[in-house]
């Protein structure tokens, strides 16, 4: 880390690189920020061609777009988690979502699923192409959220929140730049977050969770509210070409984040250009943590019992005929909860059939 390129004389954190993953702190485990610029896609919701991809393994971005884990569809066919919780921000283009509970999904365009794992859940995401006359840029986020050790026996659970519900607060700084606040998790001034699932870490009062999607004009000021205790931890992470932000008065380019090391409001501005940053705070769960692939537990016991329940149950079984779940190129966003409702971002949209 380094607090260099100071614009101040009092320093409250330090700047630090992104790896690939963006490292986080606990509660967190890690951040990932997933930008493919699809061309425009066939009958099958696939892309043309897909010579020059590794399928089953495609990471490396090749012509600016990767295939992931999928082989016709860009994602992340059928696999399992336990023990923590996935935040995924779709800012451009469509997830299409399957789980082993009988749930199912599209959102994107600025939706946020917020998926608590529990005690066990398989699901897909896969991205589907929906245009077949233009190009289909795609800009994902997706969060790791660890659990207490009693929400890791939870049931699995999803709740979406639709662009439509999500607060946006906006800041203009004294220079005439604007920031604008987008409030996924954590109070922000009078701006009340959709509430995240049931058994979240976040529906604890005291974890102090905040998600903010920060996007800032150039020449914009604004000052984040301080952390509710002296154990809340904040990490900001610049994203985004030629962005770049004034945190606490040092200097963080895009690719670089920013950790927080005192109890106090955060001041971000910009200069001559624009910055986009991703703000993750929390109380640390302050427990052990024994990770491996798609599992989170307290201990390596409790992992070899994932993996083992896994292999005898495959967590409730895949209802669905295919690994790679995707809807008609024709339905519009919706989520169908395992217990049957469906939501929409409008009470007059009706999904169409899957």
């Amino acid at each position: 880390m380094t607090t260099q390129r100071s614009h101040g004389s009092h320093t409250t954190g330090s700047v630090f690189r992104l790896g690939r993953p963006w490292q986080a702190l606990d509660p967190f485990l890690f951040a990932t920020h997933h930008v493919d610029h699809y061309p425009a896609g066939t009958a099958n919701l696939g892309p043309a061609s897909v010579a020059g991809h590794d399928l089953g393994s495609d990471f490396d971005n090749p012509a600016g777009w990767s295939m992931y884990h999928g082989r016709t569809v860009p994602g992340f066919p059928a696999h399992p988690h336990r023990g923590f919780e996935t935040i995924t921000i779709v800012e451009r283009g469509y997830v299409d979502h399957a789980d082993s509970t009988g749930a199912t999904a599209r959102y994107g365009q600025g939706d946020v699923q917020w998926l608590t794992a529990g005690n066990g859940v398989s699901h897909s995401e896969m991205f589907p192409l929906l245009e077949q006359d233009a190009d289909n840029p795609f800009e994902l986020f997706q969060i790791w959220l660890n659990l207490p050790a009693t929400g890791k026996a939870a049931s699995p659970e999803f709740t979406m929140q639709w662009n439509e519900d999500i607060p946006v607060v906006a800041v203009r700084g004294p220079v005439g730049g604007t920031a604008t606040i987008k409030v996924i998790a954590g109070r922000y001034g009078d701006a009340e977050p959709v509430a995240p699932p049931v058994n979240s870490w976040a529906s604890n009062p005291r974890s102090d969770i905040a998600v903010w999607l920060i996007d800032l004009e150039p020449h914009a000021r604004v000052e984040l509210p301080a952390p509710a205790t002296a154990d809340t931890r904040r990490v900001l992470y610049v994203y985004g070409d030629a962005s770049r932000a004034i945190i606490e008065g040092l200097d963080v380019a895009a690719g670089e984040g920013f950790a927080q090391s005192a109890q106090r409001p955060t001041v971000v501005e910009t200069g001559d250009g624009p910055a986009k940053i991703l703000l993750l705070q929390g109380v640390p769960i302050g427990e052990p943590v024994a990770q491996h692939g798609p599992f989170v537990m307290n201990t390596t016991a409790e992992l070899q019992q994932a993996y083992d329940d896994y292999r005898r149950t495959e967590f409730g079984g895949w209802p669905w005929d295919r690994v790679d779940v995707v809807h008609d190129r024709e339905t519009g966003r919706f989520a169908r909860h395992s217990d049957g409702p469906v939501s929409t971002p409008h009470a007059t949209e009706a999904p169409t059939s899957r």
